[in-house]
């Protein structure tokens, strides 16, 4: 079978020089095996000992006893080949299943030793530390780092320190702007006690982790299409699975519930989940909890275990700078145009959002002093003020037919009785 080729290859150049047909060739398909193909031109030259077997539109094929011969050596050999391959693999197979006990063992041990070796090779080179187990309900974390982002920052990653008892600081409520870290501290925070619990040292200062029985995370956003369910009915399927499976020795991280639906469900959502894990003595977990409603840190006032975090901010020049630092207290400002400044909004729509903004604070504080006062109710903020006149006479007016010495006096004029109009 080896040489099968070369010697069909022979056979054709032999065939060619006995019968001086020039066009002859030697053929296989699977209906009449090997054959040799001669065109209609030379037919008058094909020798008596070929046996014809399939005409064709300008040529014949035919066989020889030799050809056949040689081809039934082929084909015993292809089907010999595939027994002794058969054979051979079901003799390897009877062997491994005998050793199989003591193969399985040596390959849970090198996948172990593999594990560990991986361990041991990132704890020294990335500088992690020996994490303390115990059964105590607490988990106390100096400078903890998250394992993967701090890999992948240039500008240096800031370590953040944690600290959850059930006794004492069962659940933060996380406040703080949009990209200030919220999500990769609550992250680090279940990175941290998973990989201590594996037996892998920990990316921190030091770290005392008691034993957790499941880390459940609310963390990301998604929807299923296919199903017909929204990203909030996702949300509250998960969050209903962590609030009915919980135990006071889980871990629960959870980030943002409640934002998907309106602004009063959700934090109504948010505010009675915080009391739930809080106060229900059946679940009772350490639970870190990043939110958006700052409302949810008045909480810690009525709920003993609660304590309010926040991620430090600064401004300079009007730009916010993300300090990355966790630090005790709650915030009450979000940063959402900051924020959309940096993903390159057009001024004109930062503009006027925090026009909206200022418009919605100073409804919100007026509304919030007359309930004080029991009396009437506050007025609404109109998003769509009437245009000024003056702005109606600059929308009709035909720039391309004014000179440069009107076009400033006109500017003039439009200026000064804009700010009359304002007054």
């Amino acid at each position: 079978s080896k040489n099968a080729k070369q010697y069909l290859a022979d056979v054709e150049r032999k065939e060619r020089e006995r019968t001086d047909i020039k066009s002859l060739k030697v053929g296989y398909n699977k209906v009449f095996g090997y054959y040799i193909e001669v065109t209609s031109p030379h037919l008058d030259r094909v020798p008596d000992d070929y046996i014809r077997k399939q005409t064709l539109t300008g040529a014949e094929r035919y066989v020889t006893s030799e050809l056949k011969e040689y081809e039934s050596l082929i084909l015993n050999a292809q089907e010999r080949i595939g027994e002794l391959e058969a054979s051979l693999f079901k003799q390897v197979c009877r062997q491994v299943a005998e050793w199989g006990e003591r193969i399985l063992g040596t390959a849970n041990a090198m996948a172990q030793i593999d594990a560990l070796s991986a361990f041991a090779e990132v704890a020294v080179r990335y500088g992690y530390v020996r994490p303390q187990l115990s059964d105590e309900n607490i988990i106390n974390i100096t400078d903890g780092r998250h394992p993967v982002v701090e890999r992948m920052v240039e500008e240096g990653f800031v370590p953040n320190d944690t600290f959850l008892s059930n006794d004492d600081a069962q659940l933060i409520i996380l406040t703080g702007p949009n990209m200030a870290g919220k999500s990769t501290y609550l992250r680090q925070v279940a990175l941290i006690v998973l990989m201590a619990q594996i037996g892998s040292f920990v990316p921190a200062g030091s770290a005392a982790i008691g034993l957790v029985d499941r880390i459940f995370s609310r963390v990301g956003l998604m929807d299923d299409l296919a199903s017909g369910r929204s990203t909030f009915m996702i949300e509250m399927t998960e969050t209903a699975n962590i609030l009915n499976n919980a135990t006071p020795r889980s871990l629960i991280i959870l980030d943002e519930i409640g934002r998907g639906t309106s602004t009063y469900d959700g934090l109504s959502i948010a505010h009675a989940v915080v009391e739930y894990v809080h106060s229900n003595p059946k679940l009772g977990a350490k639970t870190i909890f990043a939110t958006h409603y700052h409302e949810l840190i008045e909480m810690a006032n009525s709920l003993p275990r609660v304590r309010n975090f926040n991620v430090a901010v600064t401004e300079e020049e009007g730009k916010v700078v993300f300090l990355r630092k966790i630090v005790p207290g709650g915030t009450d400002q979000s940063y959402g145009i900051h924020v959309a400044q940096l993903a390159g909004l057009p001024r004109p729509v930062l503009s006027r959002a925090q026009e909206v903004l200022n418009g919605l604070e100073d409804g919100s504080q007026g509304r919030k002093k007359e309930r004080r006062k029991t009396s009437t109710k506050g007025q609404q903020l109109n998003l769509f003020p009437q245009r000024s006149p003056a702005l109606e006479e600059l929308d009709q007016l035909d720039i391309d037919s004014l000179t440069p010495l009107e076009a400033i006096n006109k500017l003039y004029e439009l200026q000064k009785r804009a700010r009359s109009d304002s007054l």
